[in-house]
C-alpha cells in the first residue's frame, strides 16, 4: 500500500462519543502533526459546530454517536467539501452504499491506520477536485 503524505498542521474534525477513544485519537493526530477540531462527542454538538462554520481539512467520524447513525451529518460535512473517514467497529459492511468509496478506520485502529485513512481521504478529495 502506498503511503500518502499527511501535511503538517492538517485540521481534523473529530466526531467520537467515547471519551477514551477520542483522547487516544487526539493523541495519534497530534503525533502526526495534525490540529484537532473538536472533538464533538454528541450528534447535536457536531451539527452545531458545522452550523457555526468550523474549518477542517478532513473529518474522522464515528458511525454511531450516542446510538444515532451519523450519515445525515456526514451529508452536511460532505456538502462543505470536507473529506470523511468513517470510524467503526463493524468495518466497511456497516457503511451505506453511497459512502463505500470513503476510507474506513476499523476499530481498534493504530497510528498507521489513521495515517493511511487520512492520506486516502485527501487523495480521494484531490481526485474529486481534478
Amino acid at each position: 500500500m502506498t503511503q500518502n503524505p499527511i501535511p503538517q498542521g492538517l485540521s481534523v474534525f473529530v466526531i467520537e462519543d467515547e471519551a477514551l477513544v477520542a483522547l487516544n485519537l487526539e493523541s495519534m493526530l497530534d503525533d502526526l502533526g495534525c490540529k484537532v477540531v473538536g472533538p464533538a462527542m454528541r450528534f447535536e454538538r457536531a451539527e452545531q459546530m458545522l452550523e457555526e462554520g468550523i474549518s477542517a481539512d478532513v473529518a474522522i467520524v464515528d458511525v454511531n454517536i450516542g446510538g444515532r447513525k451519523i450519515f445525515e451529518l456526514a451529508d452536511k460535512i460532505a456538502a462543505r467539501d470536507i473529506p470523511i473517514v468513517f470510524a467503526t467497529g463493524y468495518g466497511r459492511s456497516g457503511i451505506p452504499a453511497e459512502w463505500q468509496a470513503s476510507p474506513v478506520l476499523q476499530k481498534p485502529y493504530t497510528d498507521q491506520d489513521v495515517r493511511n485513512a487520512l492520506g486516502a481521504a485527501l487523495a480521494l478529495a484531490g481526485q474529486a477536485g481534478a
